[in-house]
């Protein structure tokens, strides 16, 4: 597998213009299952096309139970400087519910681990709205979060989807189904709980301490280009062009060895890029930038958005600061919803 990304990146890497990156994230997966030496043999191959800011940060995403003291040790010697930990729940009856294979020991041991080995710059994913916790389990992993000192939170309420395990014990009743009522009132206590202890609450699902916002995700939401590698990675460049790796490996491997790129694309329509920067924007605290809209769109797109808009500017739903247009943070629970009531058609 290793063998055929490298081959992607050198049949892809003239597609980012710039040469010199700011983020490189391993993710998507489980890329700690990789050793140490292969990481830094994708970092090596990188290097051959990019070359590295000066404050680039360099993101593994790791499962609680990969993170061993000799892995994170090694690990530190990397390019590697920030992790982004799986943590999902300090409470074991959650962690079966989403069948995790660490348990709470584990989840709060590998940050300890990780931050023994000289990581600093940690994430943690949590999970919300659980019907096997409640506001008060939800309290502990908060404080537990707080207690360990982690810089950057990454939370998001308790999806059914559907095939899972999940989804068949709602089926027969054998659990209860995850409340609306109940998610939004531990959202709403985890943004009061955590800006009380000096984090910035940058984007809707995600919390930070000053310094520690995430400059990969950051590229998302501000519309910039980017390269992904490897199965099911998605790409951007920056303009009208997304595209999406095949999810099949062998597949994926089978195109490369045929010196063909295993990945489709689509070219986004006017209105879906005015979709996508007006949603993006939106789920962020600056909100969206409307006179890069203006810039880029049309008057009668930009009246039809000032049309749809005025009702829920009156009724405080949007504001409006420094030219961005924002949703308040009061109604952040519900922005995916907003948003979509303001999109072109």
């Amino acid at each position: 597998m290793l063998a055929a990304m490298k081959k992607e990146l050198a049949m892809r890497h003239h597609e980012l213009e710039d040469r010199k990156i700011k983020s490189l994230y391993f993710g998507g997966g489980t890329p700690s299952i990789l050793s140490v030496d292969e990481i830094k043999s994708v970092t090596d191959e990188v290097l051959k096309y990019f070359d590295f800011d000066e404050n680039i940060e360099v993101t593994l995403e790791a499962n609680p139970d990969d993170l061993s003291k000799d892995f994170v040790k090694n690990l530190n010697q990397s390019y590697i400087n920030r992790l982004s930990i799986g943590t999902q729940s300090f409470h074991d009856e959650d962690l079966r519910l989403m069948n995790r294979a660490h348990n709470a020991s584990e989840a709060e041991s590998s940050i300890k681990r990780s931050q023994d080995a000289g990581f600093e710059n940690i994430s943690i994913d949590l999970i919300y709205g659980s019907p096997t916790s409640g506001m008060e389990i939800w309290k502990e992993n908060l404080n537990k979060t707080i207690a360990l000192e982690v810089p950057h939170i990454s939370s998001y309420a308790l999806t059914v989807e559907p095939k899972t395990a999940l989804n068949q014990w709602i089926k027969t009743q054998k659990i209860a189904a995850p409340k609306e009522e109940e998610q939004n009132a531990e959202f709403y206590y985890m943004i009061d709980f955590l800006k009380n202890h000096g984090f910035l609450h940058y984007e809707i699902s995600n919390f930070a301490k000053e310094g520690f916002q995430s400059k990969h995700n950051s590229a998302y939401w501000e519309y910039l280009p980017y390269l992904g590698i490897g199965p099911s990675a998605h790409s951007y460049d920056g303009k009208v062009v997304r595209s999406w790796n095949l999810a099949n490996n062998q597949l994926y491997i089978n195109n490369l060895n045929q010196n063909k790129l295993p990945k489709e694309q689509e070219v986004l329509t006017l209105n879906d890029q005015f979709n996508e920067m007006l949603m993006i924007g939106l789920r962020t605290s600056r909100g969206t930038d409307l006179s890069a809209m203006k810039a880029k769109f049309s008057s009668e797109m930009m009246e039809n958005l000032q049309k749809n808009s005025q009702q829920k500017l009156a009724d405080g739903v949007l504001l409006i600061e420094h030219n961005y247009l924002k949703i308040p943070e009061q109604h952040w629970f519900m922005a995916d919803g907003i948003a979509a009531d303001l999109f072109m058609v």
